[in-house]
């Protein structure tokens, strides 16, 4: 990519009504789509909705999402945060994806990742214990499937393809992503595939992914491979101020540390940790002025080609619109500003 791009992603994470109660699915599910309108008009570059399938989240098929949204957009870029591949049959998703690509007019993205949580495995007939080999695999196949050639391959996981064309192509090809938590094992594994490198940086300073970018660098010219892109996907939320901003997320943010504590084994979170993840952490919270001075400077420090702002914090449907409009009509001008 010539210069960066800057995007917004959601899990579809349930919001809340004025009383602090949960939001259903469906009316989560067509505020994304008012949400994607938004970014568009907001001259936003990427819109990602991610693959969940557990009670606080409310979009499982994002695919189906982002074809609604194609509908009603112009020209931002769609793809998945994340696309559940260890769980999913990579022809399938091919097909899906050049399907989005064709109503969008050329807009689609792939972002293949393992996932942040499990539940996918049982509820499509998969053993967590095959988790390496189902990734590897399904990424080796899906790395073919994007040349849009006839595909030989074979595997354990699944029948073998021989000289198989998949349809429809698509028109100029499909931009396809990995994404990684941070594990130096998957970032040469996406450089040796071929794919751009998404970094989910959910958690402490960004400056200590440089060596992963590195890392991917190196690994992409030892396999003679082309330079692919590298983005960025981290937490925020943009309101007029610093404070309003904070007491917006604190509750939800100390809330989901707490439930990914009690089913990972986590610690609990300590009164400053979010605080401290605003000021030097993972967490872009804050007034424009204050998100963009720091995009600039993880911008700036990792030499990526894109941001993505993970936007989907529990607050009400209209925090979240006026957060995508701050964010495409402050923040990123002050960011590109900063970088010029």
């Amino acid at each position: 990519m010539s210069e960066i791009e800057f995007g917004l992603d959601t899990f579809g994470g349930l919001t809340r009504d004025a009383n602090g109660d949960h939001l259903p699915h469906a009316q989560v599910i067509r505020d994304i789509v008012e949400d994607a309108v938004v970014a568009d008009q907001a001259g936003l570059d990427f819109f990602g909705v991610g693959e969940h399938h557990r009670p606080d989240y409310a979009v499982s098929s994002p695919e189906m999402v982002l074809a609604a949204i194609a509908g009603q957009t112009e020209r931002i870029r769609l793809g998945s945060a994340v696309t559940v591949l260890s769980s999913d049959d990579p022809v399938r998703v091919f097909e899906r994806f050049a399907t989005l690509d064709a109503v969008s007019g050329g807009r689609a993205e792939i972002v293949a990742g393992r996932g942040s949580f499990t539940e996918s495995f049982p509820l499509f007939g998969y053993d967590l214990r095959d988790y390496e080999v189902l990734f590897e695999e399904k990424l080796a196949l899906l790395a073919e499937l994007v040349k849009e050639e006839p595909v030989t391959w074979q595997g354990s996981t699944r029948a073998g393809l021989q000289d198989q064309r998949v349809f429809p192509t698509t028109e100029d090809g499909l931009r396809a992503w990995v994404g990684v938590g941070g594990s130096p094992e998957s970032v040469v594994r996406t450089a040796r595939y071929g794919f751009g490198l998404f970094l989910a940086i959910i958690g402490g300073p960004a400056e200590r992914f440089s060596a992963y970018i590195d890392l991917f660098e190196r690994a992409q010219d030892e396999f003679q491979v082309p330079r692919q892109p590298v983005a960025v996907h981290s937490p925020g939320l943009v309101a007029d101020t610093d404070e309003q901003a904070r007491d917006l997320v604190r509750d939800g943010w100390f809330a989901l540390r707490k439930q990914m504590g009690r089913e990972r084994g986590w610690p609990a979170p300590n009164a400053g940790d979010f605080e401290r993840e605003i000021e030097t952490g993972a967490l872009y919270v804050g007034s424009p002025e204050t998100v963009a001075a720091k995009i600039a400077a993880t911008v700036q420090a990792l030499d990526v080609d894109r941001f993505d702002l993970k936007y989907d914090q529990p607050v009400q449907h209209g925090d979240h619109l006026r957060s995508i409009e701050l964010y495409g009509s402050k923040v990123v001008p002050l960011v590109k500003d900063m970088l010029a």
